[in-house]
């Protein structure tokens, strides 16, 4: 199937709203830790939306109109962050570890190099 170009623009603005989260351990606290809305999401949530989505973007990734510093940085945030999830699901353990720092950083990399502000 075929996907219009709105349609790539949204995929890929849901999978950098979904790292702009992952970036931003206040969003965390409030929303993954302590339940306080108006957002509704968990982690598990954010692995599931990441992956879906981000997978199907660095699959396609010509298509989407990523640069090839784009690609790499979003390959390489990927890779570690299923690394890591893999191995961690409850935020409140993990939040302030320098591990979940790194993802975080890699997250606002991400960010930075496709130009991303919420």
């Amino acid at each position: 199937m075929q996907l219009t170009e709105q349609e790539k623009k949204d995929i890929l603005d849901c999978v950098l709203t979904t790292i702009s989260h992952i970036g931003d351990k206040n969003y965390q606290k409030r929303i993954w830790i302590q339940g306080k809305g108006p957002e509704v999401d968990d982690f598990d949530e954010t692995i599931c939306h990441f992956f879906q989505e981000g997978d199907g973007v660095i699959e396609k990734y010509k298509d989407f109109g990523l640069t090839e510093i784009q690609l790499h940085l979003l390959r390489k945030f990927r890779d570690e962050f299923e690394k890591f999830s893999d191995e961690n699901d409850l935020p409140q353990l993990f939040i302030d570890t320098p591990e979940w720092t790194k993802i975080t950083m890699m997250a606002k990399e991400v960010l930075a190099a496709f130009d991303y502000q919420k």
